[in-house]
């Protein structure tokens, strides 16, 4: 029996699986760290925290399984964070993460260097805080004493790569999120690195997901007990690899995740860019594809906020009778009629990223009157999510991207009344799949074609990945649901100045 890993180097933690040639996962570790934020807003990692992680796992799952089976391992992870190391290869400074907000005024000096059209133009994206270039650009103005000794720059995944195989690589799907990267080339824009002043020597050799970047060092193998023939594949980063995981690797089809974050993700046969930069275009994993992102900040995290803080006597029940509190939370929603009896959620928690690029956006219930209890406001909150969800769908239809179907997936995808309301909302089929191991699992498949398990990332998916249920849109409640998806967008241009001025007025 021939075996591949996926890894997967995120942020609370690092899972690890192995998938044996059917493409069955038959054995899975989850290794945690911590997450460091020594100022506001700022948010690092010990990129040896992420090693020891990765070493610690494969061992276990060396002895889960014959390491000398294993063929191939697939990388992914975090995107946009920095890792900057030395000549030797050594860490110079904590890695910069994909949420820390430190470099607005970097993101400011970019848009000034390049124009924000230009920007888009040519790397199909926005300056944003989390992207890698400005984290790039705040060591050379913060810490310059370190940015001096800078030889390499590599993100989360790609250091794992390095300390497994000696090699300095990535793959385009990641490279797309530095915003340093020509997405429709898909090579590295050296016109824009040079006007940046960001040596391109710095930045490692880019590969299609699916191509071998080295071997394993032979001391690793001998460490972990794997065959010193196992090769190690580029990846992606952990959205496109989940996209994979999904079998988002043809037209037409379109994941949407419900966890803490919302993320609608659609193939791409051609690079589409949004004139407004309101969502993401990256290359894809699936060798010379593409895909379209849009991300909502807080969706499911949007329902667990309302739990936490509203809904103490349903977590008191959930621990009585082992039922989940999201059970007793969404049960009487069911009775409440579309539109929550005159009641809007905007899930603006966080801020927004997916349409709107507004951190000062916030969340309100609108509406609320004597009538109005927990079981309107829950069903408010499930309505809203999904009306922030469609924002990014229609986007994706007005640039021309086929969707014929979205597999949802997440914590939210367990509700059969929120995969109703998204169907009813988006107007689109929700499907749920047989596969839930999210990233780890699409970097394992990406694997599975060096390994010669299949031929293509096509014949995986639909070997392996099977439906397990379709939810149907209802014609009348997708009628009834345009007029409040209207209200809803109404609502966040009216809020929205009065959003931006509490923000400045807690800023000081």
């Amino acid at each position: 029996m021939s075996y591949v890993i996926g890894i997967d180097v995120g942020t609370s933690g690092t899972k690890i699986v192995a998938i044996n040639e059917e493409g069955k996962v038959v054995a899975s570790v989850t290794k945690t760290y911590d997450l460091h934020s020594p100022k506001p807003g700022w948010a690092e990692q010990n990129p040896q925290d992420w090693k020891k992680a990765v070493f610690d796992g494969l061992s276990e799952i060396c002895h889960k399984i014959n390491g000398q089976e294993v063929r191939a391992i697939g990388l992914t992870g975090q995107m946009h964070g920095s890792v900057f190391l030395d000549e030797k290869g050594d860490v110079l400074y904590p890695a910069i993460l994909w949420c820390d907000q430190r470099t607005a005024k970097q993101c400011e000096k970019i848009n000034e260097i390049v124009g924000e059209k230009k920007l888009l133009e040519m790397v199909s994206n926005p300056a944003l805080t989390g992207f890698t270039a400005p984290k790039i650009l705040w060591l050379r103005d913060e810490v310059p004493e370190v940015y001096k000794k800078v030889k390499h720059v590599l993100l989360p995944k790609d250091y794992i790569r390095y300390e497994l195989t000696g090699e300095f690589a990535s793959d385009v799907a990641d490279a797309s999120g530095t915003l340093l990267f020509n997405v429709n080339k898909r090579c590295w824009h050296e016109e824009l690195l040079s006007k940046l002043d960001i040596p391109v020597a710095w930045l490692p050799k880019v590969y299609e997901g699916t191509e071998v970047t080295g071997k394993i060092k032979s001391s690793v193998a001998e460490q972990l007990h794997l065959s010193p023939d196992v090769v190690v594949v580029a990846g992606g980063g952990d959205q496109a690899a989940g996209g994979v995981g999904c079998g988002v690797v043809r037209s037409g089809i379109v994941s949407a995740s419900l966890g803490t974050s919302g993320v609608v993700f659609a193939f791409a046969e051609h690079v589409h860019t949004d004139p407004e930069g309101r969502v993401h275009t990256f290359c894809h994993s699936v060798p010379g594809a593409w895909h379209v992102m849009g991300v909502m900040l807080s969706a499911g995290g949007s329902l667990q906020w309302f739990r936490n803080k509203l809904c103490k006597e349903e977590m008191e029940k959930s621990k009585e009778t082992g039922i989940d509190a999201y059970e007793y939370i969404t049960r009487p929603a069911e009775k409440v009629p579309i539109g929550s009896n005159g009641l809007i959620f905007l899930p603006y928690l966080s801020g927004e990223r997916t349409p709107h690029k507004d951190p000062y956006a916030r969340g309100a219930f609108i509406g609320l009157s004597l009538m109005h209890g927990k079981a309107e406001m829950a069903r408010a909150v499930l309505e809203g999510v999904a009306f922030g969800m469609r924002d990014s769908v229609e986007i994706m239809k007005g640039m021309g991207i086929p969707i014929n179907e979205v597999r949802i997936s997440g914590g939210g995808a367990r509700s059969s009344l929120w995969r109703q309301i998204m169907a009813d909302i988006c107007k689109v089929p929700m499907v749920v799949i047989n596969v839930d191991e999210g990233p780890a699992f699409g970097a394992g498949l990406l694997a599975s074609i060096a390994a010669g398990m299949f031929s293509s990332l096509s014949e995986a998916c639909e070997s392996i990945i099977k439906e397990l249920d379709r939810v149907e849109p209802n014609p009348q409640n997708s009628e009834e649901y345009e007029f409040w998806y209207q209200e809803y967008k109404s609502a966040y241009l009216s809020l929205a100045p009065a959003f931006k001025r509490l923000g400045k007025k807690l800023e000081g």
